[in-house]
């Protein structure tokens, strides 16, 4: 059973995605919570597996409520919703721990599956925000990413990668699961998971999100 919390200050949108999450086989929302303050408390009392959580909220915005959540369970996985075009601290919450983000609008079939993925440790990030995620990534004051070095940053990461490893590394950042990857570059799953993993090793990513940022930061991934 994947326990959910979902943390929302709009009842009535918090009320909707409840009901097609409990609507699902071996899912349970657990509680919900309208800002980072109750969400805080409700996962003090009551842990939950994954909680959604809006970036927008009274209180404790997204990105603060990400950290303080983990600092109360670092086990929990959290998935930022936001609309994106408005929100300009997704990066930040990611960086902070999120184990992703989805669009609002993401279809419902989709958003079940992005639960499942997330429960399994794993991450997700929509597909259809990547060029506008790129964009925030060259915006973001991030003393990390320095725009003027990512032709070096590119290079000494090309030479630790293969060819196939950079080609896996492109479609993961442009949001393509293991099966899809599969599928294009016709390989076997086992294959796939296998560069995935030298990925990890390699790039020292925390997780699929974190690779899908360095693809980005370092140009070996280009918005589409």
């Amino acid at each position: 059973m994947i326990t959910l919390g979902l943390v929302d200050d709009e009842p009535l949108f918090s009320a909707g995605l409840a009901l097609i999450l409990n609507g699902q086989t071996g899912m349970d929302v657990s509680w919900q919570a309208q800002d980072g303050q109750e969400a805080i408390d409700r996962q003090r009392n009551t842990p939950v597996d994954v909680i959604l959580l809006d970036i927008q909220m009274p209180i404790f915005d997204g990105i603060q409520t990400t950290k303080k959540l983990l600092e109360v369970n670092s086990a929990v996985k959290i998935a930022i919703l936001t609309t994106f075009d408005s929100d300009n601290n997704v990066i930040k919450a990611i960086d902070n721990g999120a184990s992703g983000f989805l669009m609002k609008n993401t279809p419902p079939d989709e958003l079940v599956e992005a639960v499942r993925v997330i429960h399994r440790g794993e991450s997700v990030i929509s597909p259809g925000p990547t060029a506008k995620l790129f964009d925030r990534i060259r915006q973001m004051d991030n003393d990390r990413f320095d725009p003027a070095h990512a032709g070096t940053d590119q290079m000494q990461l090309r030479d630790c990668l293969t060819l196939r490893e950079t080609e896996v590394l492109k479609l993961v950042a442009h949001g393509h699961s293991n099966r899809e990857i599969c599928e294009v570059l016709s390989l076997s799953m086992p294959t796939v998971k296998k560069h995935i993993g030298n990925l990890f090793s390699k790039t020292q990513a925390r997780d699929r999100v974190h690779l899908v940022l360095l693809a980005f930061r370092t140009g070996i991934a280009a918005p589409i």
